[in-house]
């Protein structure tokens, strides 16, 4: 009964204290019921340990119940075809999905959904509801950024400007030239961004006894998703959408595409034939 009823905050390991006893933690929980359990459980051993079949177990336990960061989880893996073949892509699978996600008010599911509405990915074309999505999603972020500005006692009028020390804010409001404190990402999502970062690109790309990091079999580099608060890495080479215009970021969904793009990407990105006509002339400047 303990197990079953751990809170959230019990349940964040950090990536730094993974062990062991961290592991067989999280599995009692699961075992007892808890769906919090099974999906950190689940994400961690899907993306981080390489136990592809065990997680997705999980995370499909969790989705079972109604936790719509698992069912949106599980979209985004069937979207990708992760852990297989591109051939094992279900986009039909993965709208299903993002759209019970949806409904329990995910943001990034109604966001992606949106997405999936407005180019006919997995679904039927409509654009009209995908905008409509797209404005749910929006307001609902904005609901969630003014609940933790409010709970964190930090007032609406008192939004950082963008560019300011600091403030890496609500994308929503990056329009507008404001900034509120930007929600904490999930404790699922915390482990694997300073997993990853603790392993480096080196460990990112090849497989290493008891670190879960693996290849796609020749060595090649399997490459994070580019969202700064993501986590989520290839399992095979060129899983991930890239970035049409720049090709230097990676996504693994079109949630976390728009999400980056508000919060960082549309100031970093360059067309790709300017910064290869930039290497060209460079190259042609350097001394012979």
């Amino acid at each position: 009964m303990v197990f079953a009823k751990a809170s959230a905050a019990s349940l964040a390991v950090k990536a730094a204290a993974w062990s062991e006893p961290a592991q067989r933690f999280l599995k009692r929980c699961a075992d007892a019921g808890n769906l919090e359990a099974c999906y950190i459980l689940g994400m961690i051993r899907f993306y981080c340990l390489g136990s592809r079949s065990s997680g997705a177990a999980l995370l499909a336990r969790a989705a079972v119940g109604g936790h719509a960061a698992a069912l949106y989880s599980l979209a985004v893996i069937q979207f990708n075809g992760s852990g297989g073949a591109k051939s094992d892509r279900d986009l039909r699978a993965g709208a299903a999905l993002c759209a019970r996600a949806a409904a329990l008010g995910h943001v990034d599911a109604l966001r992606e959904l949106g997405h999936c509405l407005q180019d006919g990915y997995g679904v039927r074309r409509d654009p009209g509801e995908g905008r409509r999505l797209l404005v749910a999603a929006n307001a609902r972020e904005l609901t969630l950024a003014l609940a933790a500005a409010a709970a964190s006692r930090h007032p609406f009028a008192a939004a950082l400007p963008l560019g300011s020390a600091g403030a890496g804010g609500c994308p929503l409001l990056s329009d507008f030239g404001w900034s509120l404190p930007e929600a904490e990402p999930h404790a699922a999502n915390q482990f694997m961004v300073d997993w990853w970062a603790s392993r480096g690109a080196q460990a990112a790309a090849a497989k290493k006894p008891g670190t879960g990091g693996d290849s796609d079999g020749d060595g090649a580099e399997l490459r994070l998703c580019s969202h700064v608060r993501c986590g989520r890495r290839e399992t095979r080479r060129h899983e991930f959408r890239r970035c049409s215009v720049c090709g230097a970021a990676n996504y693994c969904s079109r949630a976390c595409q728009a999400l980056d793009w508000k919060r960082a990407h549309k100031a970093q990105c360059v067309p790709m034939d300017r910064w290869l006509l930039a290497a060209a002339n460079a190259g042609e400047a350097a001394p012979q």
